[in-house]
């Protein structure tokens, strides 16, 4: 398996981003990702009921945050537009309660010690979020919401394997998030062509600080213990 460290690594930073091969890129990393899950079988209840706390102590406050960011660095009357259907739908159809049924539906509400396990890594994608870097940040959400569209299935068995039958939030985000995905795309391309990248910055590195995030969700970290061991 590749690593992530390897994948960080094997495409140099650009002038002008390409995005055929950033996206490229991207999906690299969001498979590197997916194929490192532990085997959903063979957790324990605890372990599931942490993963699933950990992602709903991230994402159930943050992705309206992260999606205002990208809106605010956006430039382009196009990438806006596309955003802002991304925002109305988020919040029109209250997508965050969404998430907090799911969570309650498992037995898998994030506790104190939930929150404090991802708190440096979720720390670090905010302020990188406030720099309001449009390439970098359009990239990292065009990456979330590739990968949360792949990672869907393996929610939801970890929440049957809970005792839960609400599967209303992997079932739509399951489908929503391939357009968001090819929206967004085409959102960070008129951005790139306007505003290209500084030679100096690196445009995967909102994308990499979110997988260290998502790897943190993974792995429970607070408690000393690595669920890669369970793959």
């Amino acid at each position: 398996m590749t690593s992530a460290n390897s994948i960080a690594n094997s495409v140099p930073v650009m002038n002008m981003l390409h995005v055929l091969s950033a996206q490229e890129r991207v999906n690299a990393i969001t498979d590197d990702f997916i194929d490192a899950l532990p085997n959903a079988g063979e957790l324990s209840p605890s372990q599931r009921r942490g993963m699933i706390a950990r992602y709903t102590a991230v994402l159930e406050g943050n992705f309206i945050y992260w999606m205002t960011g990208a809106y605010l660095s956006a430039k382009t009357e196009a990438a806006r537009s596309i955003i802002l259907d991304n925002l109305r739908e988020e919040i029109a159809d209250c997508h965050p309660g969404m998430m907090r049924r799911f969570a309650i539906a498992a037995q898998s509400l994030p506790t104190e010690s939930d929150a404090a396990a991802v708190y440096q890594e979720l720390s670090n994608v905010r302020l990188f979020v406030g720099r309001l870097s449009t390439v970098q940040m359009l990239l990292m959400m065009a990456f979330f919401e590739g990968l949360i569209q792949k990672f869907m299935p393996y929610l939801a068995d970890l929440a049957a394997r809970q005792g839960s039958h609400d599967m209303q939030y992997t079932d739509v985000h399951g489908v929503c998030d391939i357009a968001h995905t090819a929206g967004l795309y085409r959102a960070l391309e008129a951005e790139a062509d306007l505003c290209p990248l500084d030679p100096s910055a690196d445009a995967f590195e909102g994308v990499l600080l979110l997988r260290t995030l998502l790897d943190t969700i993974v792995r429970g970290k607070e408690h000393g213990t690595s669920l890669a061991a369970s793959h």
